[in-house]
């Protein structure tokens, strides 16, 4: 029953920190954030990153952003699209040449140093969605620029560490054209399935006489949704937030949200924001420090910019760029996935390893109180 007992700690654990980071005037999900460093490995050894963690949390990001898809205003989204591509784009150059240019100063073999360059360039907008709902600017400009931004970045994220796993890594080759082909099915299957699909079979099921067929059916597409951008290589939590779109546009919208938001936030979602702070870990890192600080640095100065620029290119302006571009830096969940591919196929060096954690963990501490202060300043004005 181990796992009831860390269950415990979670959820008592998290209420009482977010509830402390609010009253000190920071978004709640930094609280959050820092409590899984303390229960975890780094300070008090409370909580392992075990396999009913593992499960939990991706439930939790994947019901975080299907809420954040369901949330989101469609026309807002199309509106920004030209702003999402040169954000993704610009905010992928710059982090590139900067984790490339970190990795020879520290003089790494050029592999891992274009490695480290991709590493940089992945985003996690499941924190970054945290902060824009407590803010109650999911719907604006900038929160719907930052969305469809991270949905062309990963797209290209995965491109890339794909053309690198086949050239440089110990993996099987990789077809490019494949490759894109996946993506584009994705795309169009998600895209007809919501059409058509997904308002059908939520009127027929939710006729079945059981408890909550509507939750239960929704969570169905939700699922259906994740399964399927997996097996075309696409992250998990673009097809919850496409699965949560489809949903916005039926007539079950208002239901779906108001009865699954207590589920997600009662249980899965605290457990995703502590199993981030789970994969800290001080122990020899003591030589890297000043490695961890330059890339910690170039990290999210490169994404501030980068998705600054490419906002400002679409007409933003400079605040908003700024919003845009800090709603970019945390790499969260996927940044971690990205570096531990990278060690599996030797593009990354094992006693770097930690050290790259850790910039991951850094810049996605950061992000939550930067987005907030510039999304008050922006309202002060």
């Amino acid at each position: 029953m181990e796992f009831i007992l860390y269950l415990l700690l979670i959820l008592f654990a998290t209420k009482v920190a977010g509830d402390i980071s609010v009253r000190l005037g920071q978004p709640s999900v930094l609280g959050k954030l820092i409590i899984g460093i303390i229960l975890g490995p780094a300070v008090l050894g409370w909580i392992d990153n075990n396999e009913f963690i593992h499960y939990f949390s991706e439930i939790g990001v994947l019901l975080l952003m299907f809420l954040a898809g369901l949330e989101t205003d469609l026309d807002q989204l199309k509106k920004n699209w030209k702003a999402a591509f040169a954000v993704a784009i610009v905010g992928i150059i710059f982090p590139f040449i900067g984790g490339y240019s970190i990795g020879e100063l520290f003089n790494l073999d050029t592999t891992y140093s274009l490695f480290i360059g991709v590493l940089l360039c992945a985003t996690s907008v499941s924190i970054t969605v945290q902060v824009l709902k407590d803010m109650n600017s999911l719907n604006s400009p900038e929160g719907s620029t930052i969305l469809g931004a991270a949905v062309v970045d990963d797209v290209l994220v995965v491109i890339l560490l794909a053309v690198m796993t086949s050239l440089l890594g110990t993996g099987e080759e990789v077809s490019i054209g494949l490759l894109i082909g996946k993506k584009v099915l994705f795309f169009i299957g998600v895209l007809v399935a919501g059409a058509f699909i997904v308002p059908k079979f939520l009127q027929i099921l939710s006729k079945l006489k059981v408890t909550e067929p509507v939750i239960s059916m929704a969570l169905v597409v939700c699922f259906a949704f994740v399964y399927f951008a997996d097996l075309l290589g696409m992250a998990g939590i673009i097809g919850a937030f496409a699965a949560g779109i489809a949903i916005s546009q039926t007539d079950y919208k208002h239901t779906v949200e108001r009865k699954m938001e207590p589920v997600a936030y009662a249980v899965f979602v605290p457990v995703f924001f502590v199993s981030i702070g789970l994969n800290v870990s001080f122990n020899g890192i003591g030589s890297q420090i000043g490695f961890i600080a330059v890339l910690s640095v170039i990290a999210i100065l490169t994404k501030l910019v980068g998705g600054a620029i490419g906002a400002k290119l679409t007409g933003f302006n400079n605040h908003s760029a700024l919003i845009i571009g800090a709603g970019m830096v945390s790499r969260g969940e996927v940044a971690l996935i990205i570096a531990a591919t990278g060690l599996q196929e030797s593009l990354l060096l094992p006693e770097y390893f930690t050290s790259t954690v850790v910039v991951i963990i850094l810049t996605t501490l950061f992000a939550p109180p930067l987005l907030k202060f510039l999304i008050n300043q922006d309202k002060k004005s």
